[in-house]
């Protein structure tokens, strides 16, 4: 097999929760540009229909559908949608999430006192849960569901680098949804390999998106990254594509239960 076909996701048909921007957008892009029929799943109707109709002016074929990922029965009407429009689902991406605010430490030493966790919003708790973690597990369930039948597919989670450590400054219920999605990404591959279907998930680190009200767009916040991350800076959407397109392709026909780091070596340490 050449190594064009080996990672060609042309015609496959794709799924891509919280895709109408940011990381998911990326993944959208990349399979879209190279002949996969997508179809985003978010919330923010403005940003669909204006990615949506721009893509589709560029000639590519991308669908979109406002679906809350933890409204269950929409999820399984817009999976069985998506699906019919090929006869088949071959490739989901659980991409959404929410970042849950401000964590109890600051970069300058001090505290965020409402955020410890005597003081923590069970609000926010039980949203960031409901999203980040109970959102992916719905995802999988309805790909799954699509995917089995075929003895065929490859399911894609967003975790975090998170999900590998720990910090003060990201919200707290943040990191034990994400190490919850990676988990649930190594027990789904035991379930879901005799199927054939396979599972993986991508660990960002440091990326330039609209999450937590597009703070790290702020040139200081970019800055304070780069001093952390080896590759001295942070990353584009963009740079999300290659390992989308591997893990959405046959070129990745033997991995599943893997959670693959994009954090420019920042789990690494800090180079001299």
């Amino acid at each position: 097999m050449s190594i064009e076909k080996l990672f060609s996701v042309n015609g496959l048909n794709a799924i891509v929760t919280g895709g109408a921007s940011g990381i998911g957008l990326g993944f959208v892009e990349g399979m879209a540009e190279n002949g996969a029929v997508v179809t985003i799943l978010d919330r923010d109707a403005a940003r669909i229909e204006s990615e949506v109709a721009r893509l589709c002016g560029l000639g590519h074929k991308v669908f979109g559908e406002v679906v809350d990922i933890t409204d269950r029965p929409a999820m399984r009407a817009a999976f069985e949608r998506a699906a019919a429009r090929t006869g088949r689902l071959d490739v989901t991406f659980a991409n959404a999430g929410i970042d849950p605010g401000e964590g109890f430490a600051r970069p300058d030493g001090g505290r965020n006192p409402g955020s410890e966790i005597d003081a923590m919003d069970d609000a926010v708790w039980d949203r960031t849960i409901e999203i980040n973690l109970t959102g992916v597990y719905n995802t999988v369930k309805e790909a799954a569901r699509q995917m089995k039948p075929h003895k065929h597919g490859s399911i894609i989670v967003t975790t975090s680098i998170a999900s590998k450590m720990v910090g003060g400054m990201v919200g707290t219920p943040y990191m034990p949804a994400k190490a919850g999605a990676a988990h649930l990404v190594r027990q789904l591959s035991l379930d879901l390999a005799r199927y054939n279907v396979r599972i993986n998930a991508i660990a960002p680190g440091g990326f330039i998106t609209n999450i937590g009200g597009g703070h790290t767009h702020k040139a200081e916040v970019q800055a304070t990254f780069a001093k952390l991350i080896p590759l001295g800076r942070m990353a584009h959407p963009d740079e999300m594509k290659g390992l989308a397109l591997f893990l959405a392709s046959e070129a990745s026909s033997f991995i599943t239960g893997a959670e693959i780091n994009i954090d420019g070596g920042m789990l690494n340490g800090m180079a001299q």
